[in-house]
């Protein structure tokens, strides 16, 4: 049988939102329901810790961005890397592949700063694994803020509440039949729910 079979190959679930949505618990715990299911699961996150990935990571961290024609050339030659590295040869061998922001988050963010959003979206597709699902994990801009606060860690270059509110504008009007919208703003527990519930829905698991 072809490595490519619908029967073999995995899938790739996207988590995307503002900073202090909680991507990653979702994330952890989406894992661990499907592990219980006997699939393998693979997690991962944009932009990654490779060369091109970190460039961007420094430059927020620093306080400052790069140039914003360098911040998109690093944020595609690195998801280029990740597709082709990490992304795909999972999914090829039947894993799930767990991500904590992909290429809508280039849409919100560089979006917000100026960018055509359909141009980007765009640029990534021409390469760019589409997802099987996205979550758009919805929370107000403000609690997001109060998170990333009560965390005590350094806001970078991106977390101010009136860019933010810019991102979150962008993903309200996104529209892929693969992108979910969850409120995110309760319970863990409930949040989860509701991604299992989109889950079982769209993929049968």
């Amino acid at each position: 049988m072809e490595s490519d079979s619908p029967h073999l190959r995995g899938r790739l679930v996207v988590f995307e939102g503002i900073d202090g949505t909680g991507k990653s618990t979702q994330i952890k715990l989406l894992a661990q329901y499907l592990q219980e299911h006997g699939i393998e699961v693979v997690t991962d996150y944009e932009p990654t810790r490779g060369e091109w990935g970190m460039k961007v990571r420094n430059a927020a961290l620093s306080g400052e961005r790069l140039s914003l024609e360098e911040e998109i050339n690093c944020l595609l030659q690195d998801r280029r890397e990740h597709v082709r590295e990490f992304i795909e040869p999972a999914l090829n061998r039947g894993a799930w592949v767990l991500l904590d922001r992909y290429y809508l988050s280039m849409m919100a963010y560089q979006g917000a700063t100026g960018v055509n959003v359909e141009d980007l979206r765009q640029m990534n597709e021409e390469f760019a694994t589409i997802p099987d699902v996205a979550f758009w994990l919805d929370i107000p801009v403000e609690m997001a803020m109060e998170r990333m606060n009560a965390r005590g860690s350094d806001k970078d270059a991106f977390e101010n509440e009136t860019f933010l509110q810019a991102c979150s504008a962008i993903y309200s009007a996104m529209e892929m039949p693969w992108l979910f919208r969850i409120e995110a703003d309760g319970e863990i527990h409930e949040t989860q729910a509701r991604v299992r519930e989109i889950i079982r829905a769209e993929l049968e698991v």
